[in-house]
């Protein structure tokens, strides 16, 4: 029971990432509100946990309005009393070189995977402050780190999460928060099966990917929850500032 007695809010949990993280903090004792735009999806992982014996509630927000990220430490803090975890979770991303984004899509990929995290932060910093403290955990990217060529808006929203959670552990230290990212590479998640799908041939497109790790696979939900989990704990009390790379080797390689 590794976060028992906490507060967790994970964002993005109607899938993916999400999902397999709130059912996880959860089970190692965290009450979790679980936070995602698609109602359906998020009262699916709220039903499971709760069918596991955990604590959760369901808030269906869009995390890059500053009223639905009011509403949904609000509605943590109502219903449990505090907050210890905010795991910033949702994203999304958009295909197509610098000349082929248009501003429309530039503006969808900052306002969610920048600014929603951006809002995260802001409002769940104070209560984490007045309580004694409380960790952050992000999800960047193993491409805020490299780029892709095919996904510029991605890649700079990513590599401002990086800048942004250094900030904020500088800026926090003192206040006992402490603030981390993951940086994965591909996981099995819709927004990875969306792009092998756009593909002339997915599973061509899958094969040809995974030549490219060094773990011969690429990486489970589960396998990024477990690393939020280490994170959101007490167990990485002394870190704060930094990026974990969970990409199975993927950015070790250089030809």
């Amino acid at each position: 029971m590794r976060l028992a007695g906490k507060v967790a809010i994970i964002t993005g949990s109607g899938s993916g990432i999400g999902r397999a993280s709130a059912v996880l903090f959860a089970r190692e004792g965290a009450s979790v509100v679980a936070v995602d735009w698609n109602p359906t999806g998020v009262d699916e992982t709220v039903e499971q946990i709760r069918m596991q014996g955990g604590k959760a509630l369901a808030v269906h927000a869009d995390v890059s309005s500053e009223t639905d990220v009011e509403r949904m430490v609000s509605a943590a803090l109502s219903a449990y009393g505090r907050l210890d975890v905010l795991f910033n979770n949702a994203g999304v991303q958009v295909f197509g070189k610098v000349a082929e984004t248009s501003t429309a899509d530039w503006h969808k990929v900052m306002d969610i995977n920048l600014m929603g995290y951006f809002l995260g932060c802001k409002v769940a910093i104070p209560p984490m402050i007045r309580q004694g403290g409380g960790s952050i955990v992000n999800t960047s990217s193993c491409l805020g780190l490299v780029g892709d060529p095919d996904m510029p808006a991605y890649c700079a929203t990513k590599g401002g999460i990086l800048a942004m959670t250094r900030s904020i552990a500088q800026a926090h230290g003192r206040d006992g928060i402490r603030a981390n990212c993951i940086c994965p590479g591909d996981v099995e998640t819709p927004l990875v099966a969306e792009y092998f799908c756009q593909q002339a041939d997915p599973q061509a497109a899958r094969a040809q990917v995974i030549t490219h790790y060094a773990l011969g696979r690429i990486a489970t939900p589960e396998d990024i929850a477990y690393t939020a989990l280490f994170l959101a704990s007490d167990e990485s009390a002394f870190i704060t500032g930094t990026y974990i790379v969970v990409d199975g080797g993927l950015t070790s390689r250089c030809y």
